[in-house]
């Protein structure tokens, strides 16, 4: 068995807390036996819901406040601090979690992290990221609605980072990293863009460089961990995920427009399933807020029990493997480097 691991969890974030937590828990001690969790929340709401056979890997701690979904980062940071998910925070911050995972409000996630964990040595912000299934399997993608605007000094770090995150979560070698552009040309796109190529063109980072991939590459699998800003990252990562939920629709209506549609149906049904279990948004939740000196991974807050236990599984894993020892080693390397990246004025920080 592995070393014993502890996790806080907010067992009170998400739309279906703390039922999905707690189930979701059950289901992650499968995989992970060894791992311990600190449960903060509601007592009355969340002790008749731990079976009896997780008792002795269950801390629960009482608190009865909760970040609601529609509070402002702001009211988060004030008031929030002895709620499940500023206390499930602490717990990392004072060393006695490894990591947190919460299914909370995301912008009250990344604002309270942020202030109480602090940023890596090295990193001027944070990002979102998270696996997405692609032609070629998953892909790395980042940064998904942290930061709105970005330099190139912000891109580079989002590189070095995802390249990290890929290794740990994916298990590449060596994975391919690609800037995320309106084409492939080295003169196109903002100077943010064109300066980030530049530096991670030219200096020896030991990355394996794609250069400027498009939308299309994303699902393609061009690359192995695609890097662009916030704004663009979260704008692309829904529009993927409604033209999903369309084809989902378009199937659905088109198998029952008649007798013979439900005939193919029911003879396409075996290679339907594979397809929605290769599709299924539960398998990839789970999304890191990477950069932070803490292990801090967000679920989504719509998911069942099984996309928990899979947000858990992210954060074991990437404890597991030292993801912020290596991003530390990382950004070390690039701060010896001649050419050192440019100085930039700080950019703006929302939720997706």
């Amino acid at each position: 068995m592995s070393e014993r691991l502890t996790l806080s969890l907010d067992a009170m974030g998400g739309d279906h807390a703390p039922h999905m937590v707690i189930e979701g828990m059950q289901i992650a001690r499968k995989r992970y036996p060894e791992v311990h969790y600190l449960l903060f929340g509601d007592e009355r709401r969340i002790a008749p819901l731990v079976p009896q056979e997780m008792q002795d890997r269950v801390t629960l701690r009482h608190t009865d406040q909760v970040i609601s979904g529609d509070a402002k980062p702001s009211q988060a940071v004030r008031t929030g601090r002895t709620s499940s998910m500023g206390l499930a925070i602490k717990a990392v911050k004072d060393g006695e979690a490894a990591g947190v995972v919460s299914a909370g409000n995301t912008g009250a996630l990344m604002a309270m992290a942020k202030l109480m964990l602090r940023t890596l040595p090295g990193i001027d912000r944070p990002a979102i990221a998270t696996m997405i299934p692609t032609v070629r399997g998953e892909s790395i993608m980042l940064d998904l609605g942290a930061n709105t605007e970005v330099q190139a000094n912000n891109l580079v770090e989002f590189a070095i980072m995802g390249e990290v995150f890929a290794r740990c979560l994916l298990g590449h070698v060596q994975p391919s990293i690609g800037l995320l552009n309106i084409g492939s040309e080295d003169l196109k796109g903002t100077d943010a863009l064109r300066e980030a190529h530049r530096i991670l063109r030219e200096h020896p980072l030991n990355m394996r460089f794609h250069g400027f991939v498009e939308g299309d590459d994303i699902g393609a699998g061009t690359v192995d961990v695609v890097v662009t800003d916030g704004f663009t990252g979260n704008v692309a990562l829904k529009t993927a995920e409604g033209t999903a939920k369309l084809y989902t629709k378009f199937l659905k209506d088109a198998f029952g427009s008649s007798l013979l549609a439900r005939i193919g149906y029911l003879l396409a049904k075996g290679a339907l399933a594979k397809v929605r279990q290769r599709t299924d948004p539960r398998r990839y939740n789970g999304a890191m807020l990477i950069g932070l000196n803490g292990i801090c991974v967000k679920s989504h807050g719509g998911t069942d029990a099984v996309g928990f236990a899979n947000a858990i599984g992210v954060a074991v894993d990437l404890i597991r493997n030292r993801l912020n020892d290596r991003i530390r080693e990382e950004c070390t390397r690039l701060a010896a480097q001649p050419d050192p990246v440019p100085a930039v004025a700080p950019s703006s920080v929302v939720s997706g």
